[in-house]
């Protein structure tokens, strides 16, 4: 066993490894994370944190794959589009777009950038729903890849 694992394992058994937030038992109190990662103090780097948003957008195009497949025959803006909401407000509010949603899946692109603002989602992040309004606007015209999963 090398050095390096047996460092790894020795702080894995002292600390242990959680994978939610908790709150330290030191004093003061820390946000934590993993083995020991004192979030307060040291936080994450860029790389972490790139690393994490990768796993994130695998994890936000399985749940698609999973409960909307239709989503990989769209238009790439309308694909993003489909990613961008999911990965903010989770599947199930994703799916919550049923009109919207409705509208997509017949290729109503103008139609479907109007719902998106008719909405609670624009009111709570009206920048982040009018690009995703403009990008599905910009799919007028495209056609849904019928029969494609890729």
């Amino acid at each position: 066993m090398s050095f390096d694992t047996e460092i790894k394992d020795m702080l894995i058994k002292h600390e242990g490894l959680v994978c939610n937030l908790y709150k330290c038992t030191a004093t003061p109190p820390r946000n934590t994370i993993g083995v020991g990662r004192n979030l307060d103090d040291v936080g994450i780097s860029e790389d972490e944190a790139l690393y994490m948003l990768d796993n994130d957008i695998k994890r936000v195009k399985e749940s698609l794959d999973k409960s909307f497949k239709m989503w990989r025959c769209m238009p790439k803006r309308a694909r993003m589009v489909c990613i961008d909401m999911t990965f903010q407000m989770g599947i199930t509010g994703f799916l919550g777009f049923r009109k919207t949603i409705a509208l997509m899946q017949m290729g109503m692109w103008l139609e479907a950038s109007e719902e998106v603002l008719d909405s609670k989602y624009a009111i709570q992040t009206p920048n982040r729903a009018a690009f995703n309004s403009r990008q599905l606007a910009l799919c007028h015209g495209e056609k849904i890849k019928r029969g494609t999963s890729s």
